[in-house]
C-alpha cells in the first residue's frame, strides 16, 4: 500500500557543506513526487544563490547554475529532483552502511553529488578545470511532455551548450555510455465477430494472434557494438487485449510490443525494423524515444571515463542522456545509486560508494585547494 508522509511546514533548507551522505538524507526527506517539486526546487535554488560567483536561473521547477570562468570546455552535471510515489519509505534512515528512503538511489544521491560539486566550486575549495553547468529539473518520472530537461532543450537550448554532459542517474558507481532507444507499438489483428455457439461463422482474432506471438517467441535480439560498447536489444510483448463478451467470437486482438534498440539505429530505422518483423500485421507506433551514442570518440569523454574509474559499459535502458545527444552533446551516466533498487519500497544507496563517487567526480572536474589557500 502506498502511503504519503506528512510534509514538514515551512521552507526546506539545504546545507551544502554537509557530507554527501547527510545531504542525500536531507534531499530524501523533502518529498518531491513528480509534479510536486516546488519545495525541493526552492531549497536547491536558495542553496545555489548563496554562491555569488555562480549565475543562477530558475525556469518553473528547473534550476540552472553556471560558472563563467572562460575555460575552453564546459561540462553539464544534470539530475532530476522528482521521485515516484513514496511507498512508506520516508523519512530516510541509515542501516547496514546504506541510506534508505524514496529516491535514495533514483536519484537523490546523484543530486547530492551535484550539490556537493556546486559547494566545492562555489566556495573555492575546488579549482575547476572546465566551466560547469548544473541542471536540476522536474518531472523526469512521468510523460516526456512534462519533463523539465525536455522543456529547457526545446525553449532554451543555449543554456545546455557544453562539450560533455554527465547525468547522475543510478549506475552503481560505474560509468555507462549512451543509452538504448525505446519504442512502443501496437499490433492489431482483425477477425470476424460471431456468436460463440456458431464459431465457424466467425474468425477468432485471439486465435489469429498466435502466429504473431510465435514471431516474438522466435525473435533473436541483436547484440551491437557501438564505440566499443556492447548494446543488447530486446523486443517483447508487454500487453495483450482482446475479447467482447463470454459468448462472442472476438473480432479484434491488440498486442503492444516494446522494442529497445541500440544507438546505431535511428527512430525511423527502428520503426522500419519493427514493420519488417511484423510484415503483414497492422502496426501503429504509440511512442518512441531515440537512442544516444556514448560519444567516446571525444577526448573530454575519454578523460571522464579514465577519472571516474577507467571502465565504461553500455547503458541498457533509456535515460535523458538521449536529450543531450540530440543536441550534439556527448553524455555519460554516472552515480552511486543501484538501478535495480530504483522505484522499490526498499530503495537505498551504499554510503561508501557515495563517498567514492564524490571523490572521483571532484577529481575529474578539477583540483582541490588546500584549506587556507587562495
Amino acid at each position: 500500500m502506498t502511503t504519503t508522509a506528512a510534509q514538514p511546514s515551512g521552507p526546506a533548507v539545504l546545507q551544502l557543506s554537509r557530507s554527501a551522505a547527510q545531504l542525500t538524507a536531507d534531499l530524501v526527506d523533502i518529498e518531491s513526487v513528480s509534479g510536486d517539486e516546488a519545495r525541493i526546487t526552492d531549497a536547491v535554488e536558495a542553496a545555489a544563490r548563496r554562491h555569488g560567483s555562480l549565475s543562477v536561473r530558475r525556469l518553473g521547477n528547473v534550476v540552472i547554475a553556471r560558472t563563467e570562468l572562460g575555460r575552453p570546455e564546459r561540462v553539464v552535471l544534470a539530475g532530476h529532483l522528482d521521485t515516484v510515489p513514496i511507498a512508506g519509505n520516508l523519512p530516510s534512515r541509515v542501516a547496514d552502511g546504506r541510506l534508505h528512503g524514496c529516491g535514495a538511489s533514483d536519484m537523490k544521491s546523484g543530486v547530492a553529488l551535484q550539490l556537493r560539486m556546486l559547494e566545492l566550486v562555489g566556495s573555492g575549495a575546488l579549482e575547476p578545470a572546465v566551466d560547469l553547468t548544473w541542471l536540476f529539473y522536474d518531472c523526469e518520472e512521468v510523460e516526456a511532455a512534462r519533463n523539465g530537461l525536455n522543456r529547457v532543450a526545446a525553449e532554451h537550448p543555449e543554456l545546455l551548450r557544453a562539450d560533455l554532459a554527465i547525468l547522475l542517474e543510478p549506475t552503481n558507481g560505474a560509468v555507462e555510455g549512451g543509452c538504448q532507444g525505446t519504442m512502443r507499438a501496437q499490433l492489431s489483428i482483425a477477425g470476424t465477430r460471431a456468436h460463440s455457439a456458431r464459431g465457424w461463422l466467425g474468425s477468432n482474432a485471439i486465435h489469429l494472434a498466435a502466429p504473431v506471438l510465435q514471431r516474438l517467441a522466435d525473435y533473436r535480439a541483436r547484440e551491437v557494438e557501438v564505440e566499443g560498447l556492447t548494446y543488447r536489444e530486446g523486443l517483447n510483448a508487454v500487453f495483450i487485449e482482446g475479447g467482447v463478451a463470454g459468448n462472442v467470437i472476438p473480432d479484434r486482438c491488440l498486442i503492444t510490443v516494446n522494442y529497445r534498440f541500440a544507438p546505431d539505429r535511428s527512430e525511423a530505422e527502428a520503426e522500419a525494423h519493427l514493420r519488417s518483423v511484423f510484415d503483414g500485421v497492422e502496426l501503429a507506433v504509440l511512442d518512441s524515444a531515440p537512442a544516444a551514442r556514448p560519444g567516446l570518440d571525444r577526448p573530454l569523454a575519454q578523460r571522464a571515463v579514465a577519472a571516474l574509474g577507467g571502465e565504461v559499459a553500455a547503458k541498457l535502458g533509456w535515460t535523458d542522456v538521449a536529450r543531450f545527444s540530440a543536441l550534439g552533446i556527448p553524455a555519460l551516466n554516472f552515480s552511486p545509486g543501484d538501478p535495480d533498487l530504483a522505484h522499490r519500497a526498499d530503495e537505498s544507496v551504499e554510503l561508501a560508494q557515495l563517498e567514492r563517487c564524490e571523490r572521483l567526480l571532484a577529481g575529474f572536474l578539477g583540483q582541490r585547494r588546500e584549506a587556507g589557500t587562495n
